[in-house]
Order: C-alpha cells, then structure tokens, then sequence
C-alpha cells in the first residue's frame, strides 16, 4: 500500500492465555497486523503470521482460536477510536491531529489501519469482520459522545475521516497534501459532525 500514514501503535493485549505471557501474544498480533496490512485476507495465512512471529501456527491457534478472530482483534486493535476519546482536549481538534499529524504517533513501529481494511474490500470473509469491528469499535464509541442522531452522526464521520485518508495518503490526492489549508476545512466537517458534543467538551 502507497499510504504513508502511520495511525495505529500496536497496543499489549489485556489477556494472556497462555504460559509464555502477553509478550508472546503481542508479538503474533503485531505480525498478524504486518500481514494483513499487506496481503488480502485469503493470502495471509496463518502459518506465515507464525513464522513472522517465531512461533509454531498451534500457538497461533491457541492464543486467538481462528484467523476469522485474529483478524478482528487486528482491527480492534488498529482502530484507535477508544483511545482518542481518552485523550485530553476538545475532540475536533484530536481528530485533525490524528487524521493530519500521524507522525506524533511514532514511538514505535506503526500501521496505518486504513491499509488493512483496503487489503481485504474484496474479500467475501472479511468484509462482516470488517463491518462489525467499524461498528463495535469505531461507531458505538463515538456514538455515546454525539446528539442525536448519534449512530449516524458517528458513521458519517468515521466514512469522512476514511475518506479523506484515503485520497490523502493513498490515492496522494494533490489539493489535499496542503495542511495548512486542508487544517480549518478538516475541523469544520468534524465540528459540523459532532454537533454539541465539542461544545459540551469544551465548556
């Protein structure tokens, strides 16, 4: 993928199942991320997901029961929704900085969420995952901070904010390379989004 954003640190599991511990766990969750970052659903199989990781595919297996659930807590841990609305300041302005300034986030090595979703549009099996992690993790979140209609204030903005990472780092739209100028009409889009919610935030 041509994107150069660089969205979502790959965040320490809160389980581990197994003996060997989280470490181990994030390990094979960080390959699986790099994986499917990279190849369509089908093609990231999970014997290579292993391999990246120095384990055997059985430990694979036992530490997250199927690629089908692997793949979900990949996007649940690519989507950053949860965390943003953790974060201090007024929520237009964190979503900018997250849409436009990613390179604040690069502590360690990072995946651009957008890539992996794109990888696998095409893909029969992984496009419910797809969906019901956008919902669960994207949507939900959001929709307990905005007015009614809250869900669909919520999808519109998670579809704009897609959208423009999109044409910016992908497809490398030249209109939309320009921050400083694509900064207020960004903040205008979200601000019109959340309604009262940014208000509310910042009385």
């Amino acid at each position: 993928m041509a994107s150069e954003a660089v969205l979502a640190p790959v965040p320490a599991p809160s389980a581990a199942p197994l003996a060997h511990g989280s470490a181990t766990r994030a390990r094979i969750l960080h390959a699986a991320m790099l994986r499917f970052a990279q190849y369509p659903y089908e093609e990231a199989r999970l014997r290579d997901i292993a391999a990246d990781a120095g384990v055997d595919v059985a430990h694979v297996h036992r530490s997250f029961g199927s690629k089908a659930l692997l793949f979900q807590q990949v996007l649940s841990s690519a989507f950053q929704a949860r965390k943003m609305l953790e974060e201090d300041g007024p929520l237009a302005e964190r979503m900018v900085e997250r849409l436009l300034e990613p390179s604040l986030d690069r502590e360690m090595r990072l995946i651009d969420p957008l890539d992996i979703v794109i990888r696998s549009l095409l893909s029969r099996e992984a496009i419910p995952i797809i969906r019901e992690a956008l919902l669960l993790e994207v949507v939900e979140p959001l929709s307990r901070r905005l007015p009614a209609p809250a869900p669909q204030r919520a999808a519109l903005l998670a579809a704009c904010l897609g959208g423009i990472s999109l044409f910016r780092n992908v497809l490398r739209v030249a209109p939309l390379q320009d921050d400083e100028s694509l900064r207020p009409l960004v903040h205008d889009i979200i601000t019109a989004a959340l309604g009262e919610a940014d208000k509310m935030e910042t009385a």
